[in-house]
């Protein structure tokens, strides 16, 4: 039941009373002076009592002090005014809009577990604001307003948008102490418990685990000192951070782990100092950094085991890290130079990559840049997608660099073996090499017997020597044309022989491991 107060304050001043008056019709209370320098908030401390508006007014009008009138939508629709004390409606259910251009509100906000029509608090200067809970059932409206001392939407729910354009948002001494609730003798909260429920988050400017949005997120042009705190939120219409601009005091410039978006876009202008972290988020359009300007010291952007529609990671500058492992991405549009740092790929899995900048040699150094160093599935992966488009050669080229790549991680037999499958063979993915060697092999037997012929082993034998067939014979693992044993080798032509023999078996070994890797059904280590 809403209150019915008749006087529940002595005295009102002129000011107080023209809001009282206005509010059951929801009419506009104007009091600007009409020059834009002295009505900027930014200068409300100066504001004389012509402007002055205590807090509990306001409080009571909203709680339902006053009624609407018949057929007429009450509400609170102020300019102008210098609000004294924190303006605090928690734990109620306001009547009426609360609407308020380019006030002053040194006291901040409070509307814990409110349930509000719609609030709209814009160009206005305020201390912080605290909503964790709240329900908005229309817009929550802060377009080119500052909030010095930080902003709490944990487990928020907004069924409209939430207009945060041109927002000043940063960090103050008010959001780093308790709220004021009092303490469980029973449960004495540590610093790092403290943080937790965020009673100690002096990196963060907003402070939104939870939080649920139904409409879209609108928060361009921001400036904010400090992070984004988004654990959990969901933004069913997307959320867009065009142009605004975000320097972390701690580790973090968004940390938005398991979020769901229908889009982000981080991009046009976005500018983060500080990582972005979404680990396990998923955005069921597309995520998006072109022309983002992203810095970090170490890992700039965290977006391991996502799943992501499209990512465009196409910034116009980033300094880091980037992680993308064991993430799941539709379609992946990025640049050689998004990757200055290095990028974790262990476990991607894409559908499609585009960027008219790559090239097979540029996708190779790409995987190559783990800073854990040669993980297969990468590789793997690639080769997937070269065959899913009809590249086939630059599948087993991909194919060969891992494999070539792997080497290095293994013992020193291992690594001697694998030189020699890479020379003769490329690790069967280059099988003409071995025809290759046969043939300089051929020519060299061929010219040398030629020259050099063998003796007859069987005098009494008619036979007529061909220093090819022989040569062909020798490099043959099993004798084929029955040369080897009628005709001895003379002199140095033995080593000769001996050579040929030597890498006739080699070869064919070659080969046939080479043959077992390439046809070897999945992913070959």
């Amino acid at each position: 039941m809403p209150v019915r107060l008749k006087r529940p304050f002595l005295r009102l001043s002129p000011a107080e009373r023209r809001i009282w008056d206005a509010y059951p019709t929801g009419a506009w209370v104007d009091l600007r002076s009409g020059d834009d320098e002295a009505d900027d908030p930014a200068n409300g401390a100066g504001w004389g009592p012509e402007r002055t508006v205590r807090a509990e007014v306001v409080a009571a009008l909203l709680l339902g002090a006053r009624q609407p009138e018949p057929g007429r939508s009450a509400g609170l629709r102020l300019a102008g005014a210098h609000i004294t004390g924190v303006l605090d409606v928690s734990d109620a259910t306001l009547t009426g809009k609360l609407h308020m251009i380019n006030c002053y509100l040194p006291g901040g906000v409070s509307l814990v577990d409110t349930v509000a029509v719609g609030v709209r608090l814009r160009g206005c200067e305020i201390a912080r604001i605290g909503a964790a809970g709240c329900t908005v059932n229309a817009m929550l409206d802060l377009d080119g307003s500052t909030v010095h001392s930080g902003i709490r939407l944990d487990n928020a729910h907004v069924k409209g948008q939430i207009r945060f354009a041109g927002l000043r948002l940063g960090i103050g001494e008010a959001a780093r102490v308790p709220d004021g609730t009092p303490k469980d003798v029973r449960r004495k909260l540590s610093e790092e418990e403290l943080r937790e429920r965020g009673h100690r988050y002096g990196q963060w400017a907003l402070w939104a685990g939870g939080l649920t949005v139904e409409g879209g997120a609108f928060m361009r042009d921001m400036r904010v000192s400090g992070g984004l705190r988004i654990i959990g939120a969901k933004f069913l219409g997307g959320i867009y951070l065009q142009r605004s601009v975000i320097t972390a005091t701690g580790p973090y410039a968004i940390q938005a782990d398991f979020m769901e978006a229908g889009a982000a876009e981080l991009s046009s202008g976005f500018q983060a100092t500080g990582t972005i972290r979404m680990r396990n988020a998923r955005v069921n359009g597309v995520l998006s950094f072109d022309g983002a300007s992203l810095r970090a010291p170490g890992r700039v952007l965290h977006l391991s085991h996502a799943q992501l529609d499209e990512l465009i990671l196409r910034p116009s500058s980033i300094e880091g890290e980037v992680n993308l492992a064991y993430s799941r991405i539709g379609v992946l549009l990025d640049a050689p130079a998004d990757y200055p740092d290095g990028v974790y790929l262990n476990g991607l899995v894409y559908e499609a990559l585009r960027g008219s900048a790559w090239s097979v040699a540029d996708r190779l150094t790409w995987v190559d840049k783990d800073p854990y160093g040669y993980r297969p599935q990468p590789y793997e992966q690639l080769a997937a997608w070269f065959r899913k488009i009809g590249h086939e050669q630059d599948a087993r080229r991909v194919l060969l660099a891992k494999q070539r790549r792997r080497r290095h991680t293994l013992r020193p037999a291992g690594r001697t073996w694998g030189r020699l499958l890479d020379l003769l063979v490329g690790y069967g993915y280059r099988p003409w090499l071995a025809g290759l060697w046969v043939a300089v092999l051929l020519a060299a037997g061929t010219g040398v017997f030629a020259s050099v012929p063998p003796t007859q082993i069987d005098p009494e034998e008619v036979r007529v020597f061909q220093p090819f067939v022989y040569t062909l014979d020798l490099l043959a693992p099993v004798s084929v044309f029955e040369q080897r044993g009628a005709w001895d080798p003379v002199g140095w032509t033995r080593w000769l022989a001996w050579t040929l023999i030597a890498s006739g078996w080699i070869l064919a070994t070659a080969l046939i491991a080479g043959a077992a890797r390439v046809l070897r059904p999945g992913p070959s280590s």
